[in-house]
Formats: structure tokens, C-alpha cells, sequence
């Protein structure tokens, strides 16, 4: 296959799929990653995808959101080391605030039996993980409820985390850079995360290195705005250091 025969069908799976990564199509087309990086920086150069971190989405899909499924099973291992190294950011006897994503609610699933909590969350599914914890306080924010990711939005929502002051918000971004800030697909849930950020005296982001240099239609935040990000180590150390230079402390497992 010539190159731009291999470009065009890359350009077809992502279109169809709303993003490829590198190392699948390597694999695909039996190429070398090197290779389809280059087959990106050609189409990104003619506008036809944007470049991410790992791969690339169509020129034009800013507001490219994955359900919930999927992302529970991307990068799946980095998500776990993340949210285990949250647990040590967790209040004795405190109050939490957790935010709805993928890696938050892994995070709602490694908190220690014996930990004595209260909890507020507007995630369906991190509600209903933590309903029987005997430790937990647990409070659910309601409000209409996204089918992508079950979570409640609107002024329900942004009226209870209003009425709220917590130790420590885990907050969850689908992209974040120390020149875009947080971003996420979506307007309402944009506007449940500023309200949270508002309520809490500490941030903790929780999110994997895909996330990073990744830009959504919805900004909700600067890194400033973050006390500490928990990540990978697929965050390159001149990536780290630029958000520290910006006073959010990184934490890579």
C-alpha cells in the first residue's frame, strides 16, 4: 500500500471511529509507529486530523467524546496506579467531592474499607459503587443526568455544589496543558466541574498521560486552578516540569 492510500484510510477510521492511535494502525498496516506518525503529520498538515497525544482525531471534532465503556477500558493499568496513589490524598474524617470519570470512580472503588468519609458526587455510577460502604457519608447531587456519562448536569446540580464547602475535590478532565487549561466535550458538565473547583479547598486531578496536550470544545479551568495532578509516567519530565512552573504539583506513578 502507498502512503497516501494509507493515509486515506487512516483518515477513514477516523472519521468513523472519532480518533486512531498510533500504535493500532501500526499494527494494522504492519508499519512501523514512526511511520504513521508521519502519515498524521502529513494529514494534520493539510487539516484533515488533529494531532493528540498517542494518535490523532478529526480536524474539527474538539467536542469528540467517548462513552463511558470505552473509557473504563482505556489505558486501564495506568488508571489503576493513579487512583491508588489518590487514596493517600484522601482526608482523615473529611469531606470529598468526586467528580464523574472513569478514573474516579476506580478511585471510589479502592477507598479502604475502614475509611470514614463524607462523599458528595454527581456520577450515577460512583454513587451507586459507594452506596454500601459502612464508612461512607455518601450524598448524591441530582440534576438531568447524561446518558454518555451518568452524570447529573444543569442548575440542580450547580445549586447544590453552591451550598457545599469539602476538603478535597478528585476532579477529572478529558484534556489538560499548561496553555489550554481543562477541557471536556461539554458545556453543562464543563459548568458542574467549575462549581466543584468552586467548593472545594483542594484540587486533585486524576488523569492518565493520554490526556495531556489534549484540547476540548469546553474549558472549565486553568492547571493553576489544580493543588496536584496525579498521572502516568507517560507524561514526559519537560511536560511535568511546565505545569510545576505553573505552581500545580505533578505526581507520576
Amino acid at each position: 500500500m502507498y502512503a497516501p492510500e494509507r493515509q486515506q484510510e487512516i483518515l477513514r477510521l477516523a472519521r468513523d471511529g472519532g480518533r486512531v492511535d498510533v500504535l493500532s494502525l501500526a499494527e494494522e498496516f504492519q508499519v512501523t509507529a514512526e511511520t504513521i506518525r508521519r502519515d498524521l503529520k502529513t494529514l494534520d498538515r493539510a487539516g484533515l486530523v488533529r494531532r493528540v497525544h498517542g494518535g490523532a482525531i478529526p480536524a474539527g471534532r474538539l467536542d469528540f467524546e467517548p462513552d463511558l465503556a470505552e473509557r473504563e477500558s482505556t489505558a486501564a493499568d495506568q488508571k489503576d496506579r493513579i487512583a491508588e496513589a489518590a487514596v493517600a490524598e484522601l482526608p482523615t474524617d473529611g469531606t470529598v467531592i468526586l467528580d464523574a470519570g472513569s478514573t474516579i470512580a476506580r478511585l471510589a472503588g479502592a477507598l479502604p474499607l475502614e475509611a470514614t468519609l463524607t462523599v458528595v458526587t454527581h456520577s450515577l455510577p460512583i454513587a451507586a459503587r459507594l452506596a454500601d460502604h459502612p464508612g461512607i457519608q455518601l450524598h448524591l447531587v441530582g440534576g438531568r443526568v447524561r446518558h454518555r456519562t451518568r452524570a447529573a448536569v444543569d442548575a440542580w446540580a450547580l445549586r447544590a455544589y453552591g451550598e457545599i464547602r469539602a476538603d478535597v475535590l478528585f476532579i477529572a478532565a478529558n484534556g489538560f496543558s499548561a496553555d489550554h487549561g481543562l477541557t471536556t466535550p461539554d458545556l453543562a458538565e464543563a459548568a458542574v466541574k467549575r462549581a466543584t473547583m468552586r467548593a472545594a479547598r483542594r484540587v486533585v486531578l486524576l488523569a492518565d498521560s493520554s490526556k495531556s496536550g489534549q484540547e476540548h470544545f469546553a474549558r472549565f479551568g486553568d492547571l493553576s486552578d489544580v493543588d496536584l495532578l496525579i498521572t502516568d509516567r507517560g507524561l514526559s519530565p519537560e511536560d511535568a516540569a511546565t505545569i510545576e512552573r505553573g505552581g500545580t504539583e505533578v505526581l507520576c506513578v
